[in-house]
């Protein structure tokens, strides 16, 4: 064990014990209120480049395996801890949480009290911070911080993207591929991709800047937007490719990022939270269907409900779900071209299944459209 240095923009610190990659890592910091799932977590894009406190105290328990990993790499800058497992325990680990961070260079603090954090984040807001176990003055370390990229106006999504185009073929055993999907990938899960192929869908993932006329020449049933980090109003290439999608009046269903581009490109506006949701145990209100989905979400940015067109550049857009705690905007449905999308996570890995019918809204889309 090593001593570290966690500090925020704010000037407030904390000095605990290193753990992964030496070295200084800035990001945002955030909370996530999951008790479990932090491989997950570690690996899901749109957490990429923040610095991510686990408000459970025990991490690391279960060691890590490759089958739970959402993406190639673990994406996170830091990740922040009451305590790491000093000995992980599960016949599926491959090797341990403090291994695996060394190996993509991310830097972990232990030993801080992430309660205060969490609780200094809930009144303060997410804001700038840095993990150092190099620098470890505050004042030298805060400056740095404040001289650090913030989030708003960082488009993430380019940095997260694949390359190139790929294939991610319907599940086998489950009959022929019933829908060709095109998938915009500004930070995909893993997860978003098996329960596609699970429903029949023979899936091609492109890069997040490819045209919208790429996308059409392949002639999809439906078109998929991504999860993501960074600020959705950036993400300019992507609103102008959905805007051509939507014209098309091709399918469309929108996840996290790919709901708050929708909404743009709809007309709406966007804002940044002021510390996001980030869990496994959030409550929405499902309005069309009057039901209460238990849910799992990761964005510090938002959709402004008071801003959906009932008139805009593709007609009538309506809000289709509401978070419980805080009446965020967390659904959207456009009444005049065949598009939807909501603001958590329905793949939900980690987290509960409650919203997994969303897949099969989209395909009941395609269907209705194809038979149109």
């Amino acid at each position: 064990m090593h001593e570290a240095l966690l500090v925020l923009e704010d000037g407030t610190s904390f000095r605990g014990q290193g753990f992964g990659a030496d070295g200084t890592a800035f990001g945002e910091v955030v909370f996530n209120t999951g008790m479990s799932g932090y491989q997950e977590v570690l690996t899901d894009p749109s957490y990429h480049r923040q610095l991510v406190t686990m408000t459970y105290p025990h991490q690391g328990n279960y060691g890590i395996t490759d089958a739970d990993a959402e993406s190639s790499r673990v994406q996170v800058g830091g990740f922040i801890v009451r305590e790491q497992a000093r000995r992980h325990s599960n016949w599926r680990a491959e090797r341990s949480l403090d291994d695996e961070l060394r190996a993509y260079g991310a830097v972990g603090i232990s030993e801080i009290d992430t309660r205060r954090l969490t609780r200094h984040i809930r009144s303060a807001g997410a804001m700038r911070a840095a993990i150092s176990t190099e620098v470890l003055d505050v004042d030298a370390l805060v400056e740095r911080v404040r001289a650090s990229q913030g989030t708003e106006g960082w488009n993430g999504a380019e940095e997260v993207s694949a390359p190139e185009a790929y294939d991610f073929p319907a599940e086998a055993g489950r009959g022929e591929a019933r829908f060709r999907v095109v998938a915009y990938d500004f930070g995909i899960k893993r997860n978003i991709l098996r329960l596609l192929a699970a429903h029949g869908c023979d899936v091609t993932v492109v890069p997040a800047l490819t045209p919208a006329d790429e996308v059409l020449a392949r002639e999809p049933d439906g078109v998929f937007l991504s999860n993501g980090p960074g600020d959705p109003a950036a993400v300019r290439n992507g609103i102008a490719a959905i805007k051509d999608v939507l014209a098309a009046e091709v399918p469309l269903f929108g996840i996290c990022l790919g709901h708050q581009l929708l909404g743009l490109a709809a007309g709406a506006k966007s804002y940044k939270m002021v510390f996001g949701h980030r869990g496994i145990n959030q409550p929405v209100h499902n309005t069309e269907r009057e039901a209460v989905e238990i849910t799992s979400h990761n964005h510090g940015f938002a959709i402004d409900a008071e801003t959906l067109p009932s008139d805009g550049p593709f007609g009538r857009v309506s809000q289709t779900h509401v978070n419980l705690n805080d009446h965020v905007n967390e659904g959207l449905r456009l009444h005049d071209v065949p598009a939807f999308s909501v603001q958590y996570h329905p793949e939900a890995a980690p987290g509960p299944h409650d919203a997994r019918y969303l897949f099969q809204q989209f395909c009941d889309l395609m269907t209705a459209k194809g038979n149109a």
